[in-house]
């Protein structure tokens, strides 16, 4: 069986977040570079794996799709034999969870990232406004994370690692490397799931693959 394919660039948060996966599952994949800077992903041959032309997408044998959280629900579904279940059935939190991911943790979270570790590394400079007021909105989001993990939550969705967790790992991860990381060092509930999420051994090898700057 030809090996699984994961296209993107290395440093993206998107193609991180589905590295994550596939190394949770213990699964043999390789990352197919689609550099961003000269225009890779609007190539013809990109376009046909994903026409939105936008990274990451994934090839598992006859297999093509894109968008990250569904390149996820797609591996730990096909794959939920292999390494820790990561979609219990039937699981009203994880459901929850995942979409409070998407809808509401990343909108907040990624411009952070991007003004404060992104922008510095194509040389420019964050804006102070945009950062300010994304941080209040993630602080807001953060503290909705503290209450819940409060009340017994070891994990998002329960006593259990799952995909709710594992879909927030690489802005989790980014976030930790600017400025604005007391966003979650402040809120020990929050602080507590990430070190304990961030120390996973799929985690940990999927880092060392990330080439951030010596300076991040």
């Amino acid at each position: 069986m030809a090996p699984i394919k994961l296209y993107g660039m290395a440093l993206s948060a998107n193609v991180v977040r589905v590295a994550a996966v596939l190394n949770e599952k213990g699964l043999d994949f390789e990352i197919v570079d689609v550099d961003l800077r000269t225009g890779a992903h609007k190539h013809p041959e990109f376009l046909a794996l994903n026409p939105f032309g936008q990274i990451p997408a994934l090839q598992d044998g006859d297999e093509v799709l894109y968008e990250s959280r569904a390149i996820n629900r797609y591996i730990a579904t096909k794959y939920k034999s292999q390494g820790p279940d990561l979609v219990p059935t039937p699981s009203a939190k994880l459901e929850t969870w995942l979409e409070v991911e998407s809808h509401h943790f990343y909108p907040a979270v990624f411009p952070l990232v991007f003004q404060l570790l992104i922008k510095p590394m194509i040389g420019g400079a964050p804006d102070a406004a945009v950062v300010d007021k994304h941080a209040a909105d993630l602080a807001k989001v953060l503290d909705v994370y503290e209450a819940h993990l409060a009340k017994g939550n070891k994990y998002l969705a329960g006593d259990a690692y799952t995909l709710a967790d594992a879909n927030h790992l690489s802005y989790m991860f980014m976030l930790s490397k600017t400025t604005k990381a007391e966003l979650v060092a402040s809120r020990p509930h929050v602080k507590a799931w990430w070190d304990d999420i961030s120390a996973r051994p799929a985690w940990l090898k999927t880092v060392a693959s990330i080439p951030l700057p010596p300076s991040a």
